[in-house]
């Protein structure tokens, strides 16, 4: 699925963002990326987004190479990834139910399908009986799990989680990671990156592990050993 070809960025002389990156995530994969702040980790993920260049190397979705796509070829590759951030990027303005409307209304799904759909995503992360909660109603928790539920509701085939649990106390953190397993066990990609060792060993599947914009483990049974 995602294809990273001797794929460097560098900024400048005394600033690399990965370098001589070779790496396959494949469909259906649930992957980590681990490493202290500046290994690389953003870089990486900006380069499957095409929200950054590499200066050398080339990166693949599928057989696509992804910084060649026109415009119109990018806007579609993005619909087929969802998205989670550390501080959840919500619309405070717009309830549950509507933050995760406005996701579908964007790929222009009809008012049936919303209708349908958003509760039933709304059920899937546990938070049904909220749907006309706004942001500063939910706990940071809550917050974290709407997020995913908005990532998912176009039925992405990659979901990227970056820092997904960095703001969460222990037992959200947990909660939201059990969310991503459940979404990896329906068939969807996942791509996460955290400092949490026990993030990674309660997910138990492939690490990588980056160091100075390398990467210099990659563990197929969820070693964290940095």
């Amino acid at each position: 699925m995602i294809y990273f070809n001797n794929v460097s960025k560098i900024y400048n002389k005394d600033s690399i963002g990965i370098e001589d990156v070779t790496l396959t995530v494949s469909a259906g994969e649930f992957v980590s990326i681990v490493g202290h702040s500046g290994a690389g980790k953003t870089t990486l993920i900006k380069m499957i987004l095409a929200e950054d260049k590499p200066t050398e190397g080339t990166v693949f979705f599928e057989s696509q190479n992804i910084h060649k796509l026109k415009s119109g070829e990018l806007t579609k590759l993005r619909r087929r990834i969802g998205v989670v951030f550390q501080d959840f990027k919500l619309l405070a303005n717009k309830t549950a139910y509507e933050n995760i409307a406005f996701a579908m209304e964007a790929v222009g799904k009809t008012n049936e399908e919303i209708t349908l759909d958003v509760p039933h995503v709304l059920d899937l992360v546990d938070l049904g009986t909220k749907l006309f909660h706004f942001p500063h109603q939910l706990s940071g928790g809550e917050k974290q799990r709407l997020a995913i539920a908005r990532a998912i509701i176009n039925q992405p085939e990659l979901i990227i989680a970056d820092e997904p649990t960095g703001n969460l106390d222990p037992i959200s953190t947990y909660d939201i990671v059990q969310i991503f397993k459940k979404i990896n066990n329906l068939g969807t990609t996942v791509i996460l990156t955290t400092h949490n060792r026990g993030v990674i060993e309660s997910i138990g599947n492939r690490v990588i592990t980056m160091e100075k914009g390398k990467v210099i483990r990659d563990d197929k049974d969820g070693k964290y050993v940095i």
